[in-house]
């Protein structure tokens, strides 16, 4: 690891890499290609990517405000394909419900909650202050028997359908709540 990658991963900065990127094993096809038919095909499969049987979740994230429709939905699928959750691991909640206990997971998977707007935040966490003082910080939801679950103040996504530029903003609030997933 080079000291830039342990300074970003201590500041809880995630590296990504290009999906698009060829493996070093580029070279064994290569030397196959040379070879016979068969042993091309063989190479191939063992380099084809494969589903994991037990697939492991990095945990639930939820989602809180007004449910996204029309092109606020297509960006909200989006946005849960980039971030690779399945069905199981999201779910919209509405913020003027109340959260018990029993909502919780019982395995211990760690949880995120994601707050499209400020009255969302503000409902949530109890805080009073409006959503540019609220953003880019970890929150925890007010709730009676509910102890530290981590909520990241974010813009609505009709906002961010009329201001384009506040998308690379809502990004690093996405950052966030993966750094904190992924912590817990």
């Amino acid at each position: 690891m080079s000291s830039n990658s342990a300074f970003l991963k201590e500041m809880g900065i995630t590296e990504w890499t290009s999906r698009d990127v060829i493996p070093e094993t580029s070279q064994l096809i290569v030397s196959a290609e040379a070879s016979s038919p068969q042993s091309v095909n063989a190479v191939k499969d063992t380099l084809a990517p494969t589903e994991p049987k037990d697939r492991v979740t990095s945990g639930i994230w939820w989602f809180y405000g007004n449910k996204p429709q029309g092109e606020a939905d297509l960006l909200f699928q989006n946005i849960i394909r980039v971030l690779g959750l399945t069905p199981e691991e999201w779910s919209w909640k509405n913020p003027a419900e109340k959260l018990n206990p029993e909502q919780l997971p019982q395995d211990g998977t760690p949880i995120v909650a994601l707050a499209f707007g400020g009255s969302a935040a503000q409902k949530l966490s109890g805080e009073r202050d409006g959503l540019p003082e609220l953003r880019e910080t970890v929150l925890a939801i007010n709730a009676d028997g509910v102890e530290d679950l981590p909520l990241i103040a974010t813009f609505e996504l009709n906002h961010l359908l009329g201001r384009p530029k506040d998308k690379a903003l809502f990004w690093q609030d996405l950052l966030l709540a993966k750094s904190v997933i992924q912590n817990i």
